[in-house]
C-alpha cells in the first residue's frame, strides 16, 4: 500500500501517541466505574477509530502495473559530433551510450515500459540504436525534449531519458518545463586531460568606413599548465595578427582584445585559431569565425558652434576629411539689423534649410543625424522644445551628444534647461553663475588617461595601453580646463587634467543615457595638439575622429536589421527588424520583406511577422543552409510607401 499524502515518520509517532492519549483520557474520569477489561476494550476501539481517521487523511492508494504497451519511455540519444570522441575506455561516447541502452537500460525496463529510441542533434527523429551516427553540428536538447513531448501528448509517458555528453548544446538549455520527468544520463570523461579551446569570439560592428573595432577572444588551456601559446587572427583567410598569451594558471580563462579594421566595402570573415598541439584531445574546438559586415552608410554629424574660432576651423576640417562621416555645421555669427541671430551654415544641400535657425526645430530634422556636438553653445539659447527633442534624440533615438567649451557649461544656462541631466558630470559654477576655468600661460594642461580611458576607443592612440599613455604624455598642452562637478553614477572618466589647485579634474567623461551616449570635453584650445605637434603627428585628428565615430556608433536607422544565432553550425538563423518612421516612432502595420541569399547562391524572400508586445519589432527564423556568408536585407513599407 502507498499513500498519496504520507506523513513524515516523526509526525506518525506523535499522532499514534496522541491517539492513545486521547483514548485513555476519554475513559479516565467516568462517574460509573467500569471493569478493567471493559475499559480496555472501549479504549482500544476508540484508538482504532482514531487510527483509521488518520489513515484516511494520508490518502492510501493502490498502484497497479500497466502493460508495457500502454506506457512509453522515450530514450533520446545525442548524435552531435562531440559524441565521436573516444574517451570511454577506448570507445567513443556514442558507442558507450549505445552499449548502456542495449545492455543495461533496455533489459531492466523492457518488461515494464515500451522503449522507443530517438536521435537528436540539429533536429530530432525516431530511429534505432544501430542507425545513430555522430554527425550533427550541435545538440538542441530543449528542442528535442519539446518535440518528443509533443509527439507523445496523447500517450502515457513514464519519463524521458536523455543520453548525452552535454557538449555542443543549443542556446535554449535551461529549466525543463512541467511535464513527464526528464532523466539525464551523462557519457564521456568528466574532465579533459590536455586540450586548448576557443570559448568565444565577439566583434563590434564598424560604425563607419575605416573604423577600428574590437575583436574579443576568450580561450582556455587544460593540462598544459602555464605554458604560453599563440592565437592567430586571419581576415578573409589572410594572416592579420598573431598574439602570444600565457595562462595565469591551468584551466584559467584567457581574454584578449585585438583591434581590427574590416573592409569598408565587402564582408570580412575573421578566423581565430589556436595552432594544434599533437597531444590535444579535441582539435575541432581550436577555431572560430565571426563576420564583420561593411558599414551601411556614413555617420551623419551635426556640429553647432556658438561663435567662430580656431576650434571650429580645425575640428570641422578634420571631421569633414573623414570619409566615414557626413558633417553639417552651423556657426553663430551675430545679429542682423533687425536683431535676429544669424548663422553660417555648411553641409549637404538637402539639410541646410533645417539649420536656418542654427539648430533643428523638428524631431524629423534632428533625428536624421547620428550625433550632435555643441561647442561653446549657451544652452539657454535653445528653445524648450529643442532641448526636449535633444533629450529624446539621445534617450529614444540612440544618438550621441558631446558638449564642449566654457560657454556650453555656463551654470546659469544649464540650470535653465534639462540638458544638465544629460551630462556625465554635475554642473558647478562660481557665485556669479559662470563656470570655473583653470589655466593660463603659467599652467599648461596635459592629458592624463585613466585606467579605463587608456584602453577606450576614444582615447586609444596605439595598439598597446603603454604606447597610448606615452603618446598622451608627450602631447602638447592645451590652454584651459573647465572645472565641473562630480561624476554622476554610471559615468566613466576617460582622462583628467589639473585645475588651478593642482587637483585632478575630469577632462573627458562619458556615460550611457537611455539608448544613446553622452560625453563632455572640458578642455579649451585642443587645436594646440595640431599646431604645436610635428606635422606628421595624427593625435588631434585621431582623437576627434574616434570621438565622433564613438558618439554615432549606437544610432540606428529607422529600419534596422539584427541577426541572432547562426554562430554554430546547425543553429537556426533568426532576424529581428525594428521599423520606425522618420521621427523614430514605432510602425505597427508595416510590411517587412526579407531577402536572404545563402552561401550556395539560392535566394528566398520571406516576410517577417510582428513580435507580440513589442511595437515596431518584426522577426523571422529560417534553418541554416550550411557554413558561409549569408547576405540578408530587409525592406519595410506601409501603404505603398517605403520606410527603409
Amino acid at each position: 500500500m502507498r499513500f498519496a499524502a504520507p506523513f513524515p515518520w516523526w509526525m506518525v509517532c506523535l499522532l499514534v501517541v496522541g491517539a492513545g492519549a486521547v483514548a485513555a483520557y476519554a475513559y479516565a474520569g467516568l462517574l460509573n466505574p467500569l471493569s478493567l477489561r471493559r475499559r480496555g476494550v472501549l479504549m482500544g476501539l476508540r484508538f482504532v477509530a482514531l487510527a483509521l481517521l488518520l489513515l484516511g487523511l494520508a490518502q492510501p492508494v493502490r498502484l497497479e502495473p500497466l502493460p508495457p504497451a500502454d506506457t512509453v519511455l522515450p530514450i533520446l540519444v545525442d548524435r552531435s559530433r562531440s559524441m565521436a570522441l573516444r574517451d570511454v575506455d577506448g570507445a567513443s561516447r556514442l558507442e558507450a551510450a549505445v552499449a548502456l541502452i542495449r545492455d543495461r537500460i533496455g533489459p531492466s525496463l523492457a518488461d515494464r515500459v515500451q522503449l522507443e529510441v530517438w536521435g537528436f542533434g540539429d533536429s530530432v527523429s525516431q530511429t534505432d540504436l544501430e542507425s545513430v551516427r555522430p554527425e550533427a553540428g550541435r545538440s538542441d536538447v530543449m528542442g528535442a525534449i519539446d518535440a518528443v513531448r509533443a509527439h507523445y501528448a496523447d500517450r502515457r509517458v513514464a519519463g524521458l531519458v536523455v543520453v548525452s555528453d552535454g557538449g555542443d548544446t543549443g542556446d535554449g538549455v535551461g529549466e525543463v518545463p512541467p511535464g513527464p520527468p526528464v532523466y539525464a544520463v551523462g557519457v564521456g570523461a568528466p574532465t579533459i586531460v590536455r586540450d586548448r579551446e576557443l570559448l568565444d569570439v565577439t566583434l563590434d560592428q564598424a560604425a563607419a568606413r575605416g573604423s577600428v573595432v574590437e575583436l574579443g577572444i576568450a580561450a582556455v588551456s587544460h593540462g598544459f599548465g602555464t605554458e604560453p601559446f599563440e592565437i592567430r587572427v586571419l581576415a578573409n583567410g589572410q594572416p592579420s595578427r598573431v598574439i602570444r598569451v600565457t595562462p595565469p594558471r591551468d584551466g584559467a580563462v584567457i581574454r584578449e582584445v585585438v583591434s581590427v579594421s574590416p573592409d569598408p566595402d565587402e564582408p570580412t570573415v575573421y578566423t581565430v585559431e589556436i595552432p594544434l598541439d599533437p597531444t590535444e584531445f579535441v582539435p575541432e574546438n581550436n577555431l572560430r569565425t565571426v563576420l564583420a559586415a561593411p558599414p551601411r552608410r556614413p555617420r551623419r554629424l551635426l556640429l553647432v558652434e556658438g561663435a567662430p574660432g580656431h576650434e571650429h576651423a580645425f575640428l570641422k576640417r578634420v571631421l569633414s576629411a573623414d570619409t566615414g562621416l557626413a558633417v553639417d555645421a552651423a556657426i553663430h555669427k551675430g545679429q542682423n539689423d533687425r536683431g535676429e541671430r544669424t548663422f553660417y551654415i555648411q553641409g549637404a544641400a538637402g539639410g541646410l534649410a533645417a539649420l536656418a535657425e542654427g539648430y533643428p526645430t523638428s524631431r524629423e530634422a534632428l533625428f536624421a543625424y547620428d550625433a550632435v556636438i555643441l561647442a561653446n553653445v549657451d544652452p539657454s539659447s535653445l528653445r524648450p522644445s529643442q532641448v526636449e527633442m535633444t533629450t529624446a534624440f539621445v534617450s529614444e533615438r540612440g544618438g550621441g551628444l558631446l558638449m564642449m567649451g566654457a560657454r556650453s557649461f555656463d551654470g546659469r544656462g544649464l540650470r535653465r534647461t534639462t540638458l544638465d541631466r544629460l551630462l556625465p558630470l554635475e554642473s558647478a559654477q562660481r557665485a556669479d553663475g559662470a563656470p570655473r576655468v583653470a589655466g593660463g600661460p603659467s599652467r599648461p594642461h596635459r592629458v592624463s588617461p585613466t585606467e579605463d580611458g587608456a584602453a577606450h576607443p576614444v582615447m586609444r592612440l596605439a595598439d598597446s595601453v603603454a604606447e597610448t599613455r606615452r603618446r598622451w604624455e608627450v602631447a602638447p598642452p592645451f590652454g584651459h580646463v573647465v572645472t565641473l562637478g562630480r561624476p554622476r553614477p554610471g559615468t566613466t572618466v576617460l582622462a583628467t587634467a589639473q585645475d588651478e589647485g593642482a587637483r585632478d579634474v575630469p577632462l573627458v567623461a562619458i556615460q550611457r543615457f537611455g539608448r544613446g551616449r553622452t560625453m563632455v570635453f572640458t578642455g579649451e584650445a585642443s587645436w594646440r595638439w595640431k599646431m604645436l605637434a610635428p606635422s606628421n603627428d595624427d593625435l588631434y585628428d585621431r582623437f576627434w575622429r574616434q570621438t565622433a565615430r564613438w558618439l554615432a556608433a549606437d544610432a540606428s536607422d529607422p529600419v534596422s536589421l539584427r541577426s541572432v544565432g547562426g554562430r554554430s553550425e546547425g543553429d537556426p538563423l533568426r532576424f529581428d527588424v525594428s521599423v520606425a518612421d522618420s521621427a523614430f516612432s514605432p510602425v505597427l502595420d508595416a510590411t517587412v520583406r526579407m531577402r536572404i541569399r545563402d552561401p550556395q547562391g539560392d535566394v528566398t524572400e520571406p516576410l517577417a511577422t510582428p513580435v507580440a508586445g513589442q511595437p515596431g519589432r518584426y522577426a523571422m527564423e529560417v534553418p541554416s543552409r550550411g557554413r558561409g556568408v549569408y547576405q540578408v536585407t530587409a525592406t519595410a513599407g506601409r501603404d505603398a510607401v517605403e520606410l527603409g
